[in-house]
Parts: C-alpha cells; sequence; structure tokens
C-alpha cells in the first residue's frame, strides 16, 4: 500500500531518520530500504514525499533552514535592538542544539557522497539572515552600532555564531571553556566590536538571556 502523502508525520520521520544516519554513520547508510524500514513504512515512501534520494537529501536541507527560521522569526522586535540580536544569536544555537544531524547536512558538515546539492540548495538558506540584516539596521538607527555596512555586519555575527556552534557540536568545547561559559562573552565582544559600549552591550546580553523562557522555549522544545 502507498503511503499517504497527507501524512507529515510519515514525510518528518523520513527526513529525521535520514539525517540522523547520514551524520552518523555517512552516506553509505542512505538507503531506501535503511530509512523506510527504521522509519516502518514501504521503499515507495522516498518516492513518494520526495521522489527518490536526492530529493530526500534536499529536503533535509530545506527542512534545516525551515527550523532555524522558526527560532530566528519567534524573537521579537524591542525597544533594545541589541539584545534583539543577542537572542537572534540564541535562538540560532539553540535550533543547532536542538536539531543536530539536520545542522550538519545543511551545512555540508555531513558528506553527501552522490547525493549532490546545487548551488541554489546551497544559497538556499539565505533567506534565514533577513531578519539579521533587520535588526542590524535597528541597531544602527539608535546609535548602538557604528554606521557600517549592515549585510556585512549581519555576516560577521553569522560568521562567528556559526563557528562556535559547529565546534560545540564537534564536541571540541569542554568545560570549563564549553558552549555555555563562552557564548555569552562572544555575544557581547560581537556587539562591542560592532560598535556598542561594553557595559551596554552586557547589559543587553543578560537581558536577552531572559527572553529565553518567554520567546524561544517552545521553539527548543
Amino acid at each position: 500500500m502507498s503511503p499517504r502523502r497527507t501524512d507529515p508525520r510519515t514525510h518528518t520521520a523520513l527526513i529525521e531518520i535520514a539525517a540522523a544516519l547520514l551524520a552518523t554513520e555517512g552516506p553509505q547508510a542512505l538507503s531506501t530500504r535503511r530509512i523506510t524500514a527504521e522509519a516502518g513504512t514501504s521503499t515507495m515512501a522516498v518516492y513518494t514525499y520526495f521522489g527518490g534520494m536526492s530529493g530526500l537529501v534536499r529536503e533535509m536541507v530545506h527542512e534545516g533552514f525551515q527550523r532555524l527560521q522558526r527560532h530566528l522569526t519567534a524573537v521579537r522586535s524591542t525597544s533594545d535592538p541589541v539584545s534583539d540580536m543577542a537572542l537572534l544569536g540564541r535562538a540560532y544555537r539553540l535550533n543547532a542544539l536542538a536539531n543536530p544531524h539536520l545542522y550538519s547536512v545543511m551545512f555540508g558538515g555531513a558528506s553527501l557522497s552522490g547525493f549532490s546539492l546545487t548551488d541554489e540548495d546551497r544559497q538556499h538558506g539565505r533567506y534565514t539572515l533577513t531578519g539579521v540584516v533587520e535588526c542590524v539596521a535597528h541597531c544602527v538607527s539608535v546609535g548602538r552600532f557604528a554606521d557600517a555596512d549592515v549585510a556585512h555586519v549581519a555576516h560577521q555575527m553569522w560568521i562567528a555564531t556559526h563557528g562556535l556552534v559547529t565546534l560545540e557540536l564537534g564536541g571540541y568545547l569542554v568545560a570549563p571553556l564549553d558552549g555555555d561559559a563562552l557564548f555569552d562573552p562572544q555575544l557581547v565582544a560581537l556587539m562591542v566590536g560592532a560598535g556598542d559600549r561594553p557595559e551596554m552591550a552586557a547589559r543587553s546580553v543578560r537581558a536577552s538571556r531572559r527572553r529565553i523562557e518567554r520567546e524561544l522555549s517552545q521553539q527548543a522544545g
């Protein structure tokens, strides 16, 4: 019997299982038989939902960025845009920690072997930067950040946060210098580097930590 197209649970299960296999066992584990057996469905499910294995790999990337976008859009714009910026950084990290297998695939950390992505696929997630660019512009407009190319500053924020998260997921950050210990000081340094005053940056980063439960807990869960 063919799987139901309208069943989102099967669709999501196939993505989650394939991403976990790819991240933990490598591309040799990506077979329709292995994936669908673990999902408890028929091999036709991969073709019904994704058109084949390449489509499934592509959908993993898209799903990963959609989850990231949901985390980022949960951050509300407030009268303290530096706190908003810090919370965007926290949202990025929380998404990665909640979806480590998808994170590895969407940024090329997991080898895809014969299941290649196009340049368009690799650029797919750039829309997630839109809110970050807008937040930088807000920080500049209220005088917290120095006047600068806001897209350039947003990329700097992305690069720095991505670097810490990648090292954290790879197990390279260990106590006492683990992700929890390093992340807040990095956020403060990023804000100061963008032009904010150290004491104001520290205050806004502390405020962003208090906002996690209110704005991001549902996404993290």
